[in-house]
């Protein structure tokens, strides 16, 4: 085994890997922990930055009888904590989410959402609190009107401020943290966050990348391989907790993550194999699945539709991964399927083609396959695995 790895017909960067791997212990894999569950694909807004901008899907909302099925099997999850309600849709126009928290809030479980804002009027407010929300992340690309507007027309500042501040107000209050989508037109704004999740009472800030879904957008990116990035979790005095993405340190974009996060440092960049960063999957690691609004469950949010984006300027191709529907199979019997537990532990070793370290070939076109053999999905051009992109 050990002559194979280091055989010179193995390309340098996989017999470093390969000897890597048969030193250090393989890590354990995580017990089912997390769940994703998309309520509806329909959302209220077009955000510039949303892959719905480059999919051809047809959107739809999560049946009652598929729901009543997952929550059969979240019953039967003993290892399972932590449900979070989003995807690729506004969850607060699916007609029943209130109910659908409240049942997940009956088993034991913690229960997460993540929100634009514009819906959370008086009713929902009262009805989400009611059912026992644990944590809600607005998600907001500008502190500002104009700014929020021009990313994501039809939003408006002022009527997110007044129904955040309205559930606020109520007795008993979900966590609150902000989300933002940090790119070029937007990161003078990043400074102004913490004052904004003060006044609403957020406990914390994730800052993420953008991932362009079109041609338009993909020259807003910050993270262009500069030697050094930004990436740390960290909370400066009384600020809340600011949860950082990669992010270049060129002097024009770390000034306005210094005026928010003063103690930042940096880290490599590119992710290698050799500076030892080639991959982390947050959602394999974390022991997550995702449910689409169709009942198809995958490994994560980056499988969980079909959609074309741009990574580091080159247009690709992302084809769904569902390993099974909960409408058809137990939650148990998917997560425990022989080829979704090899797939996970292909993603742990993470033995992918550093595609984001170069991209130069035309299977860094899809996540088909890679240069290194793997088979349909790849995984080494995933920006969440590097650390770009941030999800709560």
């Amino acid at each position: 085994m050990i002559d194979a790895a280091i055989s010179e017909d193995v390309p340098l960067v996989q017999r470093r890997r390969a000897i890597d791997k048969l030193i250090a212990a393989k890590p354990a894999m995580p017990p089912l922990s997390k769940l994703y569950v998309e309520p509806t694909a329909h959302c209220n807004l077009t955000c510039r930055t949303c892959i719905r901008n480059s999919w051809t899907e047809p959107p739809g909302e999560m049946d009652m009888a598929v729901f009543a099925n997952l929550l059969d099997g979240m019953r039967r999850a003993s290892t399972l904590h932590t449900v979070a309600f989003w995807g690729f849709g506004e969850p607060l126009l699916h007609p029943r989410i209130a109910e659908m928290v409240a049942a997940v809030r009956q088993l034991g479980l913690n229960t997460e959402m993540i929100t634009n804002g514009l819906l959370l009027d008086e009713a929902r407010a009262t009805a989400l609190t009611e059912a026992g929300l644990d944590t809600l992340v607005v998600s907001v690309d500008g502190a500002q009107g104009a700014m929020l507007g021009e990313i994501r027309p039809g939003a408006d500042l002022g009527a997110i401020d007044r129904n955040v501040m309205r559930l606020m107000s109520l007795p008993r209050r979900p966590k609150l943290g902000l989300e933002f989508v940090a790119m070029r037109r937007n990161l003078a704004e990043l400074p102004h966050l913490p004052e904004l999740a003060r006044r609403w009472g957020a406990e914390f800030i994730i800052v993420s990348n953008l991932l362009p879904p079109t041609a338009e957008m993909k020259n807003e990116i910050l993270y262009w391989l500069a030697s050094q990035s930004l990436s740390p979790s960290t909370r400066h005095g009384a600020n809340p907790e600011i949860r950082l993405a990669a992010i270049d340190t060129r002097p024009d974009q770390a000034e306005p993550i210094r005026a928010v996060a003063p103690d930042v440092s940096g880290r490599p960049w590119p992710p290698s194999m050799d500076n030892g960063l080639a991959g982390s999957c947050p959602f394999v690691e974390e022991g997550a699945a995702t449910i689409g609004w169709d009942g198809a469950v995958g490994p994560c949010i980056a499988l969980m539709h079909s959609h074309t984006c741009y990574v580091l300027d080159r247009k690709k191709s992302i084809r769904r991964y569902a390993v099974g529907n909960i409408a058809e199979r137990d939650l148990s019997d998917i997560w425990n399927d022989p080829g979704f537990v090899a797939f996970r532990r292909r993603v742990l070793d993470f033995e992918f083609s550093p595609c984001v370290s170069c991209g130069g070939c035309e299977m860094a076109e899809a996540n088909e396959e890679d240069c290194f053999g793997n088979p349909f999905p790849t995984c080494g051009d995933c920006l969440w695995a590097k650390g770009v992109l941030l999800c709560p």
